[in-house]
């Protein structure tokens, strides 16, 4: 039998569909790495939208069982992958600073539709498990277009006061001046930059705490900062985490049941639509 195992997984048999999946996905990583720039472009655009379409098929791959060459590519795809939409995002977002009435033109952005899906699925999970008009909520890795924290506090959490956490300067300048027009989201939406593993006690003041899915892209990063969230936030406080299944592994890091223990698990959610992220609504137990 061992003439039919494919040695590029170790000795493992993966089904035919797994391994036309990974074949697939490899070769696109192949040609991303290849690119001069990461920047919005067709060739660029092309890639990413082939990547996406394919990481979004129905499989029930499981990244775990993946060998080590196959586990780094995926770790590389991801990097490049936040790359990639971190500079879309920018492009957009100082677009929409030159234009009047910034926050009425967000549909322009290409994938605003899937973040209005994502932020009405994630208020409803939050809703159904209790929280309801917080007052007080951070997004940590807003980047330059926040989205979710402008879908949220338009159409669902109409009084919430949202602080923007973003490590990025620049990325924060722009999102700042894409709110700027509008009163009331000045009063109620702050942009701060810092790094979230150097903020502290202020983590005690937020009912609610939504993490990208980007921060923290290895698995060592991102239980650092859950541990790290976990510390601060206050006891009874929800805590909104990002995550991907199956092949849409391959464009989000994952975070399982098992790497949440110092929390109450209160709902895990995997879509099957457009919307890529799974998500993951976990409490802060109250001793």
């Amino acid at each position: 039998m061992a003439s039919l195992q494919n040695p590029s997984f170790e000795g493992r048999i993966l089904p035919a569909d797994h391994q036309l999946l990974i074949a697939r996905i490899t070769q696109i990583h192949v040609s991303i790495t290849k690119l001069e720039s990461l920047r919005p472009s067709k060739q660029v655009n092309s890639l990413f939208t082939s990547l996406v379409k394919l990481c979004m098929l129905p499989s029930s791959i499981d990244i775990k069982t993946l060998s080590e060459e196959v586990k780094q590519m995926r770790e590389s795809l991801i990097v490049l992958c936040g790359r990639a939409e971190g500079l879309l995002e920018l492009e957009f977002a100082t677009f929409l600073t030159k234009i009047p009435q910034p926050l009425n033109n967000l549909n322009l952005f290409p994938y605003y539709g899937n973040y209005v899906k994502l932020a009405n699925l994630e208020c409803g999970i939050l809703s159904e498990n209790g929280v309801v008009q917080p007052k007080k909520v951070a997004f940590v890795g807003s980047g330059p277009m926040p989205l979710t924290s402008i879908i949220m506090a338009s159409h669902h959490m109409k009084s919430t006061h949202f602080d923007n956490f973003d490590i990025d300067e620049a990325a924060n300048d722009v999102a700042g001046r894409i709110v700027a027009s509008d009163a009331e989201f000045v009063k109620r939406m702050k942009f701060l930059t810092q790094d979230i593993m150097d903020v502290k006690e202020k983590l005690g003041e937020y009912d609610c705490i939504c993490l990208a899915a980007l921060v923290g892209m290895s698995k060592k990063d991102k239980m650092k900062i859950l541990g790290h969230i976990s510390k601060y936030m206050k006891a009874g406080g929800a805590l909104l985490v990002r995550s991907a299944k199956g092949a849409r592994a391959f464009l989000y890091p994952v975070v399982e049941e098992y790497d949440l223990l110092d929390f109450e698990v209160l709902s895990i959610f995997h879509p099957t639509n457009d919307v890529i992220n799974s998500v993951v609504l976990v409490r802060k137990p109250i001793v």
